[in-house]
């Protein structure tokens, strides 16, 4: 990827990549920076200049990553950015209250030898801490220029701009290259490096023959495909090979070599930190300890967490019932309104009975969603979601996962699709692979309409309960799924889990409500149109062809396009204890689970017994109880079949193009499979208990 040609006002370039943990902070700087300047996305990444004492910097911002290596698809991005551009500055932002954590991407670039320099972000709340940091020594033990900033208020920028500009001119005095010894496989890293460093002239130019040395011997994927194109490479990999082996006798069964040197490289940064960083007593690590000790307990931390989920939902459903009564209100006098000033016809038709009345029944369901999506972003804000993630990795372990893939698994509960693209930051290929697959069993808010508008109508009282009882079997057959990949298909995987415990933080209201609606905005951008067309086509699949006055309503949609298509799935359905209409919604929520919701509006929008009830009792929920068409059974059935069957055409395309066209045909055949079997049981198990 390169910088596009753009007109400058400075001859003068610099180029800088900013490169960063996930949550370094790295973005609001990247904005600091580029405040005054010009910036466009190039490639899927955001490229800005700004203007400095005659040079026109030009900087790129990388994806967040852990590590700069293949284990994620972030990491190999960035490295291969590197490779490819060769930027002038490295530009490495490190959150200041995890240094241990994020110095190890610091080591990773020292290992490549590049014109590093290194942005404390964050450094506010180490101050606020009390704790202290003696950054000019760290900077000196690790051979570059740290500069503390407070990215998102812009504290710091113009030091850490003339530094970047000092380190390109050659002028930072704090700036030489060191080697980080590899302990026990330092031996091993000097032969390889040795047999590299005479033939350099055919290595790309981009990182020195040491990191190239320790890349061969950690068996880096991405390396080895770059190199064993040239020349020499049989020859380099004879040597690698003799102390791979040399290795292993050395380490034992005990460790291999990439964790070695990656524990070396721990080792070198706690270290340094034991020299330049002293923690404060009382202050706000420790009190996040404190509460640490009951939030993660092994004990108490998991009815805790269930506490949580359930107030979640609970709250999802009860709050949400005044405001979407409120709505539907509304829906309803629309749709009176335009009944009475447009006159008869297919236009009148269309209108009320396809646009309002399908829009409107998914409308009405706005509020549940925006209460979900609030206090995913509460825990998110306050730290509590990596916390959860802590206490499930014990028993995400047993299903052969980690506690890294809960992160994207509760994202899930929002939406699937950005869920999955969130497992590209679990480092093992078969976990990124199985979370993605099991993801769909996660109840995003798609379905939460469904469940409200049937929980609603005949469940009452209970409809919290079992609202969450849906999501826990959701989970359940998650991670029953999970097991039986890992059995099956993948060998057993222990990468291990590292989750970033950042100190407590009381979420801003206004930073809360903002992370809510960004989420809200997007979930109706992607399916407002969706939504509209789907409904247009529900109706006219019901409309016609055209009722002649001789059959009822009731008559004239068996007969119509949509009660035929019903009528054809039905034997599939009828086990469940689902009648044509049934089979109709469930087809139509195929492209997106809230279309469920809009075809039972459209197809319970007009009935000759309905439309004599009063107006008070003329909603969509009155509908469908005196419809007659549903029980206590059938009901759960179609919630247990809307929960887990195919996944909507958003997420499998995202499977897809994450995971290939095989993955994505499994999922959707595997869950459809699997909703059938379970709806099916619930259906026969509530007959008998009932």
């Amino acid at each position: 990827m390169r910088l596009p040609e753009q007109n400058i006002d400075y001859p003068k370039q610099i180029s800088v990549a900013i490169i960063g943990n996930a949550k370094s902070g790295k973005s609001a700087l990247f904005e600091s920076i580029v405040a005054d300047g010009e910036r466009e996305e190039v490639d899927g990444v955001m490229v800005g200049r700004c203007l400095h004492n005659g040079y026109t910097l030009s900087i790129c911002e990388l994806p967040g990553t852990y590590a700069l290596s293949h284990s994620t698809s972030e990491g190999s991005f960035v490295r291969r950015y590197i490779l490819d551009n060769v930027p002038d500055v490295v530009l490495n932002v490190v959150c200041s209250t995890a240094l241990e954590q994020q110095l190890f991407m610091t080591t990773e670039l020292i290992d490549m030898n590049q014109n590093i320099v290194v942005a404390l972000n964050k450094y506010d709340e180490l101050e606020s801490s009390g704790a202290t940091l003696d950054y000019q020594l760290l900077g000196q033990m690790m051979g570059l220029p740290m500069i503390p900033v407070v990215g998102n208020r812009g504290r710091g920028v113009e030091q850490l701009i003339g530094t970047i500009v000092a380190a390109y001119e050659g002028k930072e005095p704090r700036r030489k290259h060191i080697h980080i010894s590899q302990g026990i496989a330092e031996q091993s890293v000097a032969a390889v490096d040795k047999v590299l460093k005479a033939d350099r002239d055919q290595l790309p130019k981009a990182f020195p023959p040491r990191y190239y040395a320790i890349k061969l011997l950690e068996n880096d994927r991405d390396i080895v495909s770059l190199l064993q194109k040239l020349p020499s490479y049989d020859k380099w990999q004879r040597v690698v090979k003799a102390e791979q082996e040399h290795l292993k006798y050395d380490l034992g069964q005990s460790e291999d070599i990439e964790s070695t040197i990656s524990n070396q490289k721990y080792g070198f940064i706690s270290g340094a930190l034991r020299e330049t960083y002293k923690k404060a007593r009382n202050s706000r690590r420790e009190l996040s300890n404190h509460i640490d000790e009951i939030v993660t307990h092994k004990i108490w931390g998991y009815p805790i967490f269930l506490l949580v989920m359930w107030a979640m939902f609970y709250c999802t459903f009860s709050l949400g019932q005044y405001p979407q009564q409120w709505i539907e209100s509304g829906v309803t006098l629309l749709s009176q309104f335009l009944d009475g000033v447009m006159s008869e016809g297919v236009l009148k038709d269309l209108i009320v009975d396809g646009i309002v009345g399908g829009v409107g029944s998914v409308i009405v369901f706005l509020p549940n969603i925006m209460i979900l999506y609030l206090f995913i972003a509460f825990m998110e804000d306050s730290g509590y979601l990596s916390r959860a993630a802590f206490i499930m990795d014990k028993l995400m372990h047993k299903v052969g996962l980690h506690g890294k893939s809960f992160i994207p698994l509760v994202m899930g509960f929002g939406c699937n699709v950005p869920a999955v693209l969130a497992t590209k930051s679990i480092e093992s290929h078969s976990s990124r692979v199985i979370t993605a697959l099991i993801l769909p069993f996660m109840s995003c808010s798609a379905r939460l309409p469904v469940y409200i508008l049937f929980l609603g109508s005949f469940f009452g009282k209970y409809s919290g309960t079992i609202l969450f009882g849906l999501y826990l079997l959701g989970i359940a057959v998650a991670m029953i799924t999970a097991r039986l990949m890992r059995r099956l298909k993948f060998s057993a995987d222990e990468t291990p889990f590292v989750m970033e415990l950042s100190p407590y933080r009381l979420p801003t209201l206004r930073a809360t409500v903002s992370h809510m609606w960004d989420r809200v905005l997007h979930y109706i951008k992607n399916l407002s149109g969706v939504i509209l067309v789907a409904s247009v086509i529900i109706w006219a699949l019901s409309y016609f062809p055209i009722n002649d006055g001789q059959m009822s309503e009731q008559e004239h949609f068996e007969q119509s396009y949509i009660g035929k298509i019903g009528k054809a799935c039905e034997p599939v359905f009828e086990p469940l204890g689902l009648n044509w209409k049934s089979s109709v919604a469930v087809i139509s929520g195929i492209a997106a689970k809230e279309i469920v919701v809009s075809t039972i509006g459209v197809l319970y929008n007009d009935d000759d017994a309905i439309a004599a009830l009063e107006t008070d009792e003329e909603s969509l929920h009155g509908r469908l109880a005196r419809s007659g068409d549903f029980t206590t059974a059938s009901v759960l059935a179609l919630l247990v079949f809307t929960l887990l069957y195919f996944p909507c055409l958003a997420t499998l395309a995202a499977i897809w193009t994450e995971y290939g066209k095989g993955w994505a045909l499994f999922s959707a055949l595997y869950s459809t499979a699997v909703a059938w079997v379970l709806a099916f049981v619930t259906y026969h198990i509530t007959n008998l208990l009932c």
